[in-house]
């Protein structure tokens, strides 16, 4: 019982950690700050690690056939989308990535995320997983994730993960098709 409380304040104090945008990551909290450019910029002007910045070279002009190959790679319907690197976690992701990791077999405080689209809930190996997870039966697919993630001890009761969830059914379904790109 002390090991799930010690989990249970581990993730809530994770969770507090990183629900400031305000701070840049390698700056302390409860620190005096020092008013600078920096402090004063927007927050949406402020880079993210997660999204990544296109460069041009100046003077250089797209090419009519690097266009076509641009408007080819987005057309609706486009099969031939596993050549092409993920865009990036959803905003919404880093509420998971608190405790959980998108690189096979890293765990944090939860089990790594990669590759579990389409598998049964609590089979991650390595993780050692509450009985109600293990046993719940939960698919992790569309409708499992969107399930679990608006309400996971609802979902899976007796479930250790320390998470309120997803309330809201756009954040929910960017998260899960995010996690279909780990693999």
């Amino acid at each position: 019982m002390t090991s799930r409380f010690a989990v249970a304040a581990s993730l809530a104090l994770a969770l507090a950690a990183c629900g400031s945008s305000s701070q840049p990551s390698g700056e302390a909290t409860g620190a005096a700050a020092v008013p600078s450019e920096a402090a004063t910029t927007a927050p949406e002007a402020a880079p993210t690690a997660a999204v990544p910045v296109a460069t041009a070279t100046p003077g250089a002009a797209p090419t009519e056939a690097s266009m076509k190959a641009a408007a080819d790679s987005h057309e609706e319907g486009d099969s031939d989308d596993h050549d092409a690197a993920p865009a990036g976690p959803p905003q919404t992701f880093q509420q998971c990535a608190a405790c959980h990791s998108t690189q096979p077999g890293k765990t944090i405080i939860g089990p790594s995320l990669a590759g579990v689209y389409g598998h049964k809930a609590g089979q991650v190996p390595g993780f050692q997983f509450s009985d109600a997870m293990k046993n719940s039966g939960l698919v992790l697919n569309e409708k499992g994730l969107d399930r679990f993630l608006a309400d996971p001890k609802g979902t899976v009761p007796g479930t250790i993960m320390a998470f309120a969830g997803i309330k809201d059914e756009d954040q929910r379904k960017a998260v899960v098709d995010y996690l279909k790109t780990l693999k």
